[in-house]
């Protein structure tokens, strides 16, 4: 059985706390030969500046180098605002995302049955919903050059943001978004702006080459970006997976994040290239919520988007793409127990403290790896 490396980095607030519940996981795992993982845990963030005062040790940088996957929990806090820019906590997360090389931002936005009240639609629009945002994460506006700010005089200011892409990013995007569609329901949807940008002409046109030379066999769809915003909440599950640049995936996301009711059930995987050689590629696996720190150490945070991070990297990793359902499958099973914590607590459900939610999801994916 091959063996596994991954860094842990539980970061700030609650991330520590929700890093337990993935590390009872692996513990498990392990000990009932399921999988071989090796683990190491470093700092990064706030706690990355008190013990070294950077973001991310060098030390730490080259373990994630190293490192088959990053587990990687939350960063920052007010603790930590008057900090230099250059060393914020939010620095470590970006220099691993940079380093690694990390293009594919993944972003699935799942409704489970049970939760589906707790949605800002109506049941009927959110129920079942199972879509995956696929975000170019290296290139496009927020990396662009000139970016500028120039004083005019007469007290007036100049602000630049330059938007650029090149055909192999867009190609390189395009394939990550085609070959996740192959895995469910053969449908991608791409978004841009090429009525007004010609990023965005470029965009349409290279996504179309590459489905028409690569993957005729997947449907391919065209949208305007602000009119897939709209789409996205008035009838989300017309989508599968949708593609899209760095800007408008960083929007469509979080519009998709509040679809399912709970910023605490989403997970993310962030990809670089397959090496040629070796045919594994550098990842980091997230939760979507941030640090939460007027929670941190009360054991009130939802573990459930970290264990699902964790369930990205047996999937898009690992190639335990079995396991990772039945971790899938445990969580459903939990919350149709009506198990919850804080952030999703309804009328008749019973309340559940991080470490409980975490023990409740391990003894049914114990379940389901008996039967």
């Amino acid at each position: 059985m091959a063996t596994h490396k991954l860094l842990l980095l539980p970061g700030d607030g609650i991330g520590p706390e929700v890093m337990g519940e993935v590390k009872r996981l692996i513990d498990w795992l392990n000990a009932a030969g399921i999988a071989k993982f090796e683990t190491d845990t470093g700092l990064v963030g706030g706690s990355a500046y008190d013990a070294h005062k950077v973001s991310i040790s060098e030390g730490d940088m080259a373990k994630a180098k190293d490192a088959d996957a990053v587990i990687f929990g939350a960063v920052g806090g007010p603790k930590w605002d008057a900090v230099p820019y250059e060393v914020r906590p939010e620095a470590g997360l970006l220099r691993l995302r940079k380093d690694l090389a990390l293009f594919a931002n993944l972003r699935p936005a799942v409704c489970y049955p049970a939760l589906a009240d707790a949605s800002s639609l109506k049941r009927e629009a959110v129920e079942g919903l199972d879509i995956m945002i696929v975000r170019e994460l290296t290139g496009g506006v927020y990396f662009g050059e000139p970016k500028t700010i120039t004083d005019l005089g007469n007290g007036q200011k100049r602000a630049i943001d330059t938007q650029v892409y090149d055909t192999y990013e867009i190609e390189r995007i395009g394939r990550v978004a085609f070959e996740l569609a192959r895995k469910r329901k053969n449908k991608v949807t791409s978004m841009e702006k090429r009525n007004v940008m010609k990023s965005g002409v470029l965009w349409n046109e290279v996504m179309t080459q590459v489905h028409k030379r690569e993957y005729p066999d997947v449907t391919l769809e065209h949208q305007l970006a602000d009119s897939g915003g709209m789409m996205l909440v008035k009838w989300p599950k017309q989508f599968d997976v949708i593609v899209t640049d760095n800007l408008f995936g960083d929007m469509l996301s979080d519009i998709a994040a509040m679809l399912t009711g709970s910023l605490g059930m989403l997970p993310s995987a962030s990809l670089g290239e397959v090496d040629v050689k070796s045919k594994k590629r550098k990842a980091l696996y997230e939760p979507v919520h941030g640090s939460a720190p007027d929670i941190a150490g009360k054991g009130l945070a939802n573990p459930i988007a970290m264990i699902s991070s964790f369930g990205m990297a047996l999937r898009y990793s690992f190639d335990m793409g079995d396991l990772a359902d039945k971790v899938d499958a445990a969580i459903a099973a939990v919350l149709a127990s009506g198990l919850r914590t804080a952030d999703i607590k309804s009328e008749g459900t019973t309340s559940a403290s991080t470490t409980q939610m975490g023990e409740a999801i391990l003894k049914e994916l114990q379940k389901l790896h008996a039967s």
